[in-house]
């Protein structure tokens, strides 16, 4: 992305303008102001993959039914240790933090808690609801599906059978910031794909496959070509993203779709003989576990401590400056954005605009809700 196509604009603001876009298209007021912070969260850590640019594919999605304002996930079975929901359909940012909250509350009760989220609308960061878990000392696991939603190639292949589903792992460290893996289980996130479709940061060599069987790094074999005023649509493209790490990826992908997608009852992505895609919707099995549970005193945090420092001193290999943990690189990106705001395509602003006006709120409006 050249630097003139670059827009700076700070946190809060996007955060009014999107949360207004919300309203706007149907949400509440806490709903909107809910899915506004995860976005402008995600942009912060600089994963853009799964931040604003994804506020104009919101709105298409209530206009056309994907994704329901307004609902709150329904307990369809539970146990001391488990809990069965089901999300209605609705925004992934409002029934994560409903989920995150009844897994921690029964680990602080048992030790473990389990949650099998199924139906819900696109869940943002995963790492959200790790970091959500952590805030009450416990660690957690979380494996997502997504449904409906067919965009990776397994390995060796190159017609689509699984979406990115992504893997989060999360622990505490006492007063410290948690550490937190969240990854896609395909070499880069759908969400990445649709930054660089928008003039954002180009993809990397081999991130997708195209109908040929090629590896290629152009977005228009996943999104085809898009008409002018509509986001772009993976379902229009004949390519495929492809899977990280070989057989292995491609192997942990296939497990996503067990866990989140057939043990949650949320659904895998297909099967032989249907003849129309299933209808869109995250599912994610999480696990939770209290630290307070394993250790009474500050053993668990001191120790990850210690480690975190002899894995930080290893030599380093010719070409590298450092070795880092997870989550070190997003508490930076969050560090230098949250003071130089966040860094958009020109396309992406330009969409989010007018995805404003679409809704219906007025010049002045957005004025108003971008002023400083």
């Amino acid at each position: 992305m050249d630097a003139s196509d670059i827009v700076r604009v700070p946190a809060a603001r996007v955060e009014r303008l999107v949360g207004a876009i919300m309203t706007a298209a149907g949400c509440s007021t806490k709903e909107s102001e809910g899915i506004a912070r995860r976005l402008v969260g995600a942009n912060l850590r600089g994963h853009d993959s799964h931040g604003v640019i994804r506020s104009p594919r919101y709105v298409e999605w209530i206009d056309i039914g994907r994704v329901v304002p307004g609902q709150a996930v329904v307990i369809e079975k539970e146990n001391d240790v488990i809990a069965i929901l089901d999300g209605g359909y609705g925004f992934g940012q409002s029934l994560g933090e409903e989920t995150v909250d009844i897994g921690v509350a029964k680990a602080k009760k048992n030790g473990v808690g389990v949650t099998a989220l199924k139906h819900a609308g696109h869940l943002g960061r995963i790492g959200d609801w790790a970091e959500r878990a952590a805030e009450h000392n416990c660690a957690s696991l979380h494996m997502v599906n997504v449904r409906g939603s067919l965009l990776v190639a397994p390995f060796g292949a190159r017609e689509r059978r699984g979406g990115t589903s992504p893997f989060c792992a999360g622990v505490p460290v006492g007063q410290g910031e948690p550490i937190v893996l969240d990854f896609a289980t395909s070499i880069v996130a759908e969400g990445k794909a649709l930054v660089a479709a928008r003039g954002g940061k180009a993809l990397p060599d081999g991130a997708l496959i195209n109908e040929a069987g090629t590896a290629t790094n152009d977005p228009v074999a996943l999104y085809g070509d898009t008409p002018p005023g509509r986001s772009p649509d993976a379902r229009q493209g004949l390519g495929a993203l492809s899977g990280f790490g070989l057989h292995k990826g491609s192997g942990l992908n296939f497990f996503m779709e067990m866990f989140a997608g057939a043990l949650t009852g949320s659904g895998t992505n297909g099967a032989l003989g249907e003849t129309e895609r299933r209808r869109f919707c995250n599912g994610m099995l999480s696990i939770y576990m209290d630290v307070d549970f394993f250790h009474s005193d500050e053993w668990f945090a001191t120790e990850v401590r210690n480690f975190v420092d002899f894995w930080k001193s290893a030599a380093l290999a010719e070409g590298h400056e450092e070795v880092l943990v997870p989550g070190e690189v997003e508490r930076r990106t969050m560090a230098e954005r949250s003071e130089n705001g966040l860094p958009l395509s020109a396309t992406a602003w330009d969409d989010i605009l007018a995805t404003a006006v679409r809704v219906g709120l007025s010049d002045d409006e957005i004025r108003g809700l971008t002023a400083a």
